[in-house]
């Protein structure tokens, strides 16, 4: 158990599988040297949001760490929607990938409000 109560296993079993599924991916990808640099970004960028965000959770409200990794966090989750949604965005018809975009925009600056705005 963590210090909230939660139980730790299901933190690192989804750790462990976005792992395999990265190397799989990496593994199926061999040869095409962009799409491993895909997986190895968003896989890294992940990571960073996934500690980011757990050292958010622990650090004491009002301090001035909380406040850098609030914008950590806001920017490493921006930067994971951006990356999907160009993939998604490069397999999709040009006004399927505008609402894509759009969507894109949409959450980012969701996040940014309710980070920054209404907190």
């Amino acid at each position: 158990m963590d210090p909230n109560g939660r139980s730790a296993w299901i933190s690192r079993a989804g750790l462990g599988i976005l792992t395999v599924n990265s190397g799989l991916a990496i593994y199926r990808s061999r040869g095409d040297a962009a799409a491993v640099a895909f997986v190895l970004g968003s896989y890294t960028a992940l990571l960073l949001l996934f500690s980011c965000l757990s050292a958010f959770e622990r650090a004491p409200p009002g301090s001035p760490a909380r406040g850098r990794l609030k914008r950590a966090v806001w920017a490493l989750s921006t930067l994971v929607t951006a990356m999907f949604a160009w993939k998604v965005a490069a397999l999709m018809p040009p006004p399927v990938a505008a609402v894509v975009w759009a969507l894109a925009v949409a959450t980012s600056l969701g996040g940014f409000l309710a980070f920054f705005i209404y907190t």
